[in-house]
């Protein structure tokens, strides 16, 4: 075996079989899961078809499920036409008018719901609203709003009128609004004067002001919500208040017919080489995978109270709670605020108050939960809650032990899932009626997910404690078409790099004698360590395995000898240790690690933090990380961390 492969050093043995009772209702038990992945496998691209013409509502019916003459810039159902707001609205109108399609909270207590009528009626307001302002097919609309119901609005309005909507995340500063803005070539901005976060109004409409004042000269109009009521500057020839141009609108619009090709979004992701990459995904693919991962992963019922708890600036965001949740004619909730205001008990005190079945988060959010302590979830009613999901990144398995453990009771299914801003929806995932569960493992694919573990010459890795790159080896509908206005980039980047033969997913992963996966961390986050390569993730789980840490992230420093040391960060249960605490501490972490997964694995250098530099989604900027362990100067935009200040004591080496 090369010295190129990526080691797997984690062992997980335990495995958690789905419960009877949940089994018993399911929406898909193993039998059934075992037929899609049959026809799947006997014919890819008929399996997706039948999908699409059964899940989907067409206005013209497509009569080519998939087009690879351009490949790798696949098409699917390209000559059929439909429009994904009639299709997450007006289809349920009839049955579910009257249901609720969205119960909001906001940081402050307030409470709103709007049914599947009052939504489509506000949709309709909206999209006659962006019509009058001269925004019609094609357009490109730039959404930058907090996390109310008003934004999934702006995103359905856009998709209802054929307007290629980006909505970026209300924590970006201005410069990463105005980049989006210009390379977008946005006509219109969507944003409000601000938004609730943490106990302080996050300033939307200052930020935009900025934006705009440095360039953005695409921008004709800036619709405003009001939202905390604040003085905030209006300019009279360009900016208009969202209610006052609604109040003249009527709550009837006919949604644009466009093609399935037709692009329903662009969403910015971090490139490696600083420059944000538009991905460009469609409208009738998207919608198939957002709207059957939702049934399969989630189980979802017509009595679910579904909470995904990402911002839409997020993918998770637009797939599981803007469009595959109201495809399906569930219940959404949403909340605008932090998860500890006014204390740590907010989130599960949501899922009390809202009974929600339904629980969708981030592990960095587990981990810091989990930190707070038991004494928080057990105060509240959560025997409402009968699926855990997980996104975003892996799950180490103490954090996945305290999810099952503290929340789901020992009873409740966590879908652990992978997946990117590139593939849309869920690629990895447990089916929680059909696949039993280990803890940190994103199990087996989807059906018509093709999913590989491969070496650096582009070759299967057979054995199961060797990890590799994961690559994704047929199209599937909900992948992204092409970066916005570089397409050479989408190539190089995502196909490039095994001639074409794949798509390369950037993470590294293992697969064990059981088939489940395992996802190692990010390529580019790979320590080498005397040759050999080890995947962040791993040595993370073995520090957080600790009974003293919280939490923990890993990044490589340079090392004359080694060619990279490991440099641990570290965030421990109760008070940051100093002095000959955290001497000793450091000791025994080291030796811990390398009892547990090896002397190879065995930090060099261990810092302790308070926390670690997260954005206000729970994203660990690792990059920020890999430039303090290396004693490098801060050139990173650190505008959208949670708390700023983290930088400054992590940079510290005391």
């Amino acid at each position: 075996m090369s010295s190129d492969n990526i080691h797997s050093v984690l062992t997980e043995t335990r495995l958690f079989a789905p419960q009877p009772d949940f089994v018993a209702r399911a929406r898909l038990d193993a039998d059934g899961l075992s037929a899609l992945h049959a026809a799947a496998a006997a014919d890819h691209v008929g399996f997706w078809a039948g999908l699409a013409r059964k899940e989907l509502g067409w206005q013209t019916p497509f009569t080519e499920a998939l087009d690879s003459t351009q490949a790798p810039n696949y098409r699917w159902f390209a000559d059929g036409h439909l429009n994904v707001s009639a299709n997450c609205l007006d289809r349920h109108l009839g049955a579910r008018g009257d249901k609720i399609a969205i119960r909001f909270e906001g940081e402050q207590g307030d409470v709103a719901t709007y049914t599947y009528r009052q939504l489509h009626g506000e949709v309709c307001k909206l999209a006659n609203a962006l019509k009058s302002l001269g925004i019609g097919r094609g357009d490109r609309v730039v959404i930058y709003m907090p996390m109310v119901p008003e934004a999934v609005m702006a995103m359905q309005a856009c998709a209802r009128i054929g307007a290629i909507h980006s909505v970026v995340f209300g924590g970006f500063s201005a410069s990463s609004l105005r980049d989006r803005i210009e390379d977008a070539g946005a006509k219109l901005l969507i944003t409000a004067d601000g938004g609730h976060r943490a106990g302080h109004i996050v300033e939307l409409k200052k930020a935009a002001d900025e934006a705009l004042a440095e360039g953005c000269a695409t921008i004709s109009k800036v619709l405003v919500l009001k939202r905390t009521g604040h003085t905030v500057n209006l300019d009279p020839d360009r900016d208009l208040w969202w209610h006052t141009l609604l109040a003249e609108q009527s709550d009837r619009c006919d949604p644009e017919w466009v093609s399935a090709e037709h692009p329903l979004f662009l969403l910015y992701t971090s490139g490696s080489t600083g420059k944000p990459k538009g991905i460009q995904h469609s409208s009738g693919g998207y919608l198939l995978g957002a709207t059957v991962t939702c049934q399969w992963v989630f189980d979802l019922r017509d009595d679910d109270v579904f909470w995904c708890t990402a911002d839409v600036g997020w993918i998770t965001g637009h797939s599981y709670v803007a469009y595959g949740p109201l495809s399906n004619g569930a219940t959404i909730l949403m909340y605008e605020g932090a998860p500890t205001v006014p204390d740590a008990g907010r989130f599960w005190k949501i899922c009390q108050d809202h009974g929600v079945t339904i629980f969708y988060t981030a592990p960095t959010a587990i981990r810091a939960l989990m930190k707070l302590g038991d004494e928080w979830p057990v105060k509240y009613d959560l025997s409402k809650l009968r699926l855990l999901g997980s996104v975003g990144e892996p799950i180490n398995p103490e954090a996945w032990m305290w999810y099952h453990t503290a929340i789901g009771k020992q009873k409740l299914p966590i879908v652990d899932t992978w997946w990117q801003t590139e593939t849309g929806s869920i690629m990895i995932s447990p089916v929680p009626g059909a696949v039993p569960t280990k803890p940190g493992s994103c199990t087996k694919p989807l059906p018509g997910i093709a999913v590989e573990v491969v070496d650096e010459n582009g070759e299967a890795v057979a054995d199961a404690n060797m990890g590799g790159y994961l690559v994704i080896t047929k199209p599937w509908p909900s992948m992204l078409r092409t970066i916005w206005n570089d397409n050479d980039r989408y190539i190089k980047t995502y196909w490039s790099q095994f001639q074409g033969r794949c798509y390369v997913a950037g993470d590294s992963v293992h697969r064990d004698a059981d088939g489940y996966h395992w996802i190692m961390g990010r390529v580019d986050d790979v320590l080498n360590v005397s040759g050999h390569r080890l995947g962040t993730m791993e040595v993370e789980s073995a520090l957080v395995a600790h009974p003293r840490v919280a939490e923990a992230a890993v990044v490589g420093r340079p090392h004359e000898i080694k060619g990279e040391s490991v440099f641990a960060f570290v965030v421990c249960k109760g008070l940051r240790p100093s002095g000959d605490e955290a001497r000793q501490l450091t000791q025994e972490l080291r030796d811990w690690v390398a009892k547990d997964i090896g002397a190879l694995a065995r930090p060099d250098d261990i810092r302790f933090a308070e926390n670690l530099p997260k954005t206000r989604s729970g994203k660990i900027m690792r990059r920020l990380l890999r430039s303090i362990a290396r004693d490098e100067q801060i050139t990173q935009d650190t505008s959208t961390l949670e708390n700023p200040g983290i930088v400054e004591q992590l940079a510290r080496k005391d």
